[in-house]
């Protein structure tokens, strides 16, 4: 089951949700790859690659578009019990390229179909924008989360997400699904906060996750020592909230199949 992370926003909780989510399903015993699709490499990061690993996927999208052999599995490393492809600043450059392949919307999905069989999750940590990576990510995927912060400004970028989205959908994966819409940096006490929750209610209904991710600075001390929450800190709110979010996402899942 492949899932992406996307938003048309950046600090939206994307990266910290897949690092989390993945490490959880871990936990939980099942075999987990992350996929870094975002040229800011903050999932890669996040898990302490800090430098450029060769190859990673930026090598990867290079290959394919030099007509040469690329294979997934040499860009995957092992990272906290998970498995992981990283990224690097250079698939900025990598996207550029991808411009002019042929086929340049399932370059991802092809290059999964040697592993698909090998892991009961891929989770795809997507770049704040719907270019040619988000779209890559998308084609590929059975599912996508959408995480935005409780603020106005992020729900507008949902609106603005969709719309591509639906294009996507539409041309090029009919079988994708949102699997939900996530709040994160979620403060119960304020009041926009939980205004934004009702109008996430109010306009996608029973889409949105039940479990928000609560503002808690120990996610981001976790992420600064190249670990998940749960390595960190299993007991803090965050650890909490992603074991919640685990268990729905899983739940719906397996309605999904039904």
């Amino acid at each position: 089951m492949i899932i992406s992370l996307a938003i048309q926003k950046g600090g939206s909780g994307k990266t910290t949700t897949a690092v989390n989510l993945g490490a959880r399903l871990r936990d939980l015993g099942r075999k987990v790859l992350l996929i870094d699709m975002d040229p800011q490499a903050n999932l890669s990061q996040s898990l302490g690659f800090i430098e450029n690993h060769n190859p990673n996927i930026s090598h990867l999208i290079r290959s394919f578009f030099r007509g040469e052999d690329a294979y997934i599995s040499n860009a995957i490393y092992e990272a906290n019990g998970m498995d992981l492809v990283p990224a690097s600043h250079e698939l900025g450059d990598a996207e550029l390229e991808l411009v002019s392949t042929y086929n340049r919307e399932h370059l991802l999905k092809m290059l999964l179909e040697e592993v698909n069989d090998q892991y009961d999750n891929i989770i795809i940590d997507c770049p704040p924008s719907v270019g040619l990576l988000t779209i890559n990510a998308l084609s590929a995927s059975n599912f996508v989360i959408l995480p935005l912060q409780a603020e106005f400004l992020p729900l507008k970028g949902v609106e603005s997400f969709m719309h591509r989205f639906n294009i996507v959908r539409k041309q090029l994966n009919p079988q994708i699904k949102v699997l939900g819409y996530l709040l994160t940096k979620f403060e119960p006490r304020k009041k926009m906060n939980q205004q934004i929750w009702e109008r996430l209610h109010n306009e996608f209904g029973k889409t949105v996750f039940n479990t928000r991710i609560r503002s808690n600075i120990t996610l981001a001390h976790a992420q600064e020592n190249g670990q998940d929450i749960f390595s960190y800190d299993s007991r803090c709110n965050g650890a909490q909230d992603y074991e919640n979010l685990t268990a729905e996402v899983l739940e719906r899942i397996n309605l999904e199949k039904q």
